[in-house]
């Protein structure tokens, strides 16, 4: 059964909690990146921005800052061979 067979997860709990849930699956390198679904959330991101991320920068989980200004930069890829 593939990753896309699979049901879809759901975080629910105190901010803490999420963000531990959240960051023992980028530890276990089985998230590489969450999807959010906002009219799934009650109330919208706000508080999963503000509560939960904040969290999830401190555990090492969640970026800080972006370190190049494109896309590219930040998914990690080489950069293509372009031929005169």
């Amino acid at each position: 059964m593939g990753a896309r067979d699979q049901p879809p997860l759901w975080f629910v709990g105190t901010p803490e909690e999420v963000a531990a849930e959240l960051t023992e699956f980028v530890a276990r390198d089985a998230a590489d990146g969450f999807v959010l679904v906002p009219h799934l959330t009650p109330g919208g991101l706000d508080e999963f921005v503000d509560r939960v991320v904040p969290l999830l920068q401190e555990r090492g989980a969640f970026r800080t800052r972006y370190e190049g200004a494109t896309l590219r930069s930040h998914l990690g890829p080489a950069e293509p061979v372009r031929k005169a």
